[in-house]
């Protein structure tokens, strides 16, 4: 995970959020990482995380496992036409029977897919090169999204 942070943060432009105790956001989500579109280091108000890393499994959200020691699950949006390529699903049907524990693998987010999510759980030797092309991209987007906002609209 630490090579893929490294890669995240230097991002032009990239600002992360990394909740740990003590500061103000919920301990829930303590341990994760959001990652925004903000060069002006103020987190958009209309605007979600382009992509995330979870740590540990959500009271909604825990078919990956992550709870199991070394275990995180990387999230990005990529939109509807690459969630189609990625996973041969449209991310608006009923989602397909898969096995959510599996490693290295992308899929569809189990919350998010009809918004464009995919997730790999512990990007590796097979999904390592395409998570950082697809971070890129999304990155890319919320940029783009960015620079189309009216001003003091963030």
């Amino acid at each position: 995970m630490d090579r893929l942070l490294d890669t995240i943060r230097a991002f032009d432009g990239v600002l992360e959020l990394a909740p740990a105790a003590g500061g103000p956001f919920p301990e829930i989500a303590w341990g994760d990482h959001f990652f925004y579109y903000a060069p002006d280091g103020q987190v958009p108000q209309r605007e979600q995380p382009y992509a995330t890393i979870v740590t540990k499994n959500y009271p909604d959200d825990d078919e990956c496992d992550l709870d199991a020691p070394d275990r995180w699950r990387l999230n990005i949006h990529v939109g509807t036409a690459a969630f189609v390529e990625l996973t041969g699903e449209n991310p608006r049907a009923e989602a397909t029977p898969r096995d959510r524990t599996a490693t290295d693998v992308v899929f569809p987010h189990p919350l998010y897919r009809t918004q464009g999510w995919v997730s790999i759980v512990n990007p590796g030797e097979r999904t390592g090169e395409l998570a950082v092309r697809l971070l890129r991209q999304a990155h890319e987007a919320a940029r783009r999204r960015a620079e189309r906002r009216p001003a003091g609209n963030g």
